[in-house]
């Protein structure tokens, strides 16, 4: 049987290349017994293709049963799907066969199957790998032959990753998939699809059909439709009842569109979903930004500080100002104690002497020496808690206490 034969067999309306090879892809797999996952968003109209799996296979004249999975209780799910034997639970006044076992030679669609719980995951597995269930209550095999097509609006890759769903399961399911396109990606079947709908309308409250005006057709087309086929026959059928006049003009058309998402644009970045993953790792860069700033600033600060001493003490050389920019070989650092460590080729630019520089140093290290004795001493000699009051490792602390020979 031909695409167009299905489509006219099934009610499907539309052109669209994806749809065409959906379809197509249907058609080709219902004479094998392989599964299939159908995917896509909610109101794309999976429901038609198992359908199409069905009616074009060997088992056409075999039992079809389509489960919801998502509108039966968890607790439940496992007595409506492999049945129960009396007395099995609180309830269960009689034995009951469940849609596997009632299904026997025949095709049962499995509709949001990323809903099943963990532990019906499990049993569904062990139906599609071995035919093989258990009643709930009973510790009897019984054996089933079953084609099982499911569907799900889910993006089942990253349940796995949130442990919602076995992935198994899902490589089981997915054997042959088929991907059912959004209504916003196939735009030149929204019109088709309202002109249909209009006239249906029109028949089942005897009315005449819509007729859009041009500037409602381009807005109807440019329109996201988040809720896909099932939202444009809504709004259609809405329009139908509310509005006396079946013109349909731009301004009436937008009464009927929700404000948000109402526009085919650029998608804009989701910062709820995105913010868990990239929120730790922009906090490590600005802390880390921030730190390297303040670094830089106490080293200039440090470093005016010392040159004003210098030059209050020495008057520098004219015509030779002190400037680091216009120095190339001027060397400075800061070790953990801020203390200034000023490397150069030419000394006389500094404007001061190797013995001042002794003395400062001197005077430097007698601080340190003082710093670290009171540290030691208000720490009780443990070197952990004064390398820490000092703000340096316990390694330098260590290599200080060594080199200036200081009692503990």
């Amino acid at each position: 049987m031909d695409t167009q034969a299905i489509k006219q067999r099934f009610g499907i309306t539309g052109h669209d290349p994806y749809l065409e090879r959906a379809i197509h892809v249907a058609v080709q797999v219902a004479p094998t017994d392989l599964t299939v996952l159908i995917t896509g968003e909610s109101g794309t109209g999976k429901e038609v293709f198992p359908k199409i799996v069905h009616q074009s296979s060997a088992r056409k004249h075999g039992p079809y049963i389509a489960v919801n999975c998502g509108a039966i209780p968890e607790g439940t799910i496992d007595s409506e799907l492999f049945g129960h034997e009396k007395g099995s639970f609180t309830g269960a006044h009689e034995a009951r066969k469940g849609y596997f076992e009632v299904v026997d030679g025949g095709t049962i669609f499995l509709d949001e199957v990323a809903e099943l719980p963990l532990s019906t995951q499990v049993r569904l597995l062990r139906v599609l790998e071995t035919g093989e269930f258990l009643k709930v209550g009973s510790s009897k095999v019984i054996k089933t032959d079953v084609r099982v097509v499911a569907a799900t609006n889910v993006n089942i890759p990253e349940a796995i990753d949130k442990g919602k769903f076995r992935q198994d399961l899902f490589y089981r399911l997915n054997t042959v998939p088929i991907l059912i396109p959004p209504l916003r990606e196939r735009k030149q079947d929204i019109l088709i699809l309202f002109k249909r709908f209009a006239l249906d309308f029109a028949e089942k409250y005897r009315m005449p059909p819509l007729q859009l005006t041009e500037e409602a057709a381009l807005m109807m087309e440019n329109f996201r439709w988040p809720g896909n086929i099932r939202q444009l026959k809504n709004v259609t059928e809405q329009i139908s009842i509310i509005e006396k006049t079946k013109t349909v003009t731009a301004e009436v058309l937008e009464r009927y569109l929700p404000r948000e998402n109402s526009v085919s644009l650029p998608v804009l970045y989701n910062r709820d979903k995105e913010e868990d993953r990239f929120s730790e790792r922009d906090l490590l860069y600005k802390v880390l930004f921030d730190m390297k700033k303040d670094i830089i600033e106490l080293k200039k600060t440090v470093a005016g500080l010392a040159q004003n001493e210098i030059e209050s003490t020495q008057p520098a050389p004219q015509a030779r100002p002190l400037v680091k920019n216009f120095i190339p070989d001027f060397e400075q650092s800061v070790d953990s104690f801020g203390n200034i460590e000023i490397e150069s080729d030419d000394e006389e630019f500094l404007g001061f002497q190797p013995s001042e520089v002794i003395d400062e140093n001197l005077s430097l290290e007698k601080k340190e020496i003082d710093m670290i004795r009171r540290a030691l001493s208000k720490h009780m000699g443990k070197r952990k808690n004064a390398a820490k009051e000092l703000g340096i490792s316990e390694r330098t602390l260590y290599r200080k206490i060594k080199e200036y020979n200081i009692d503990q």
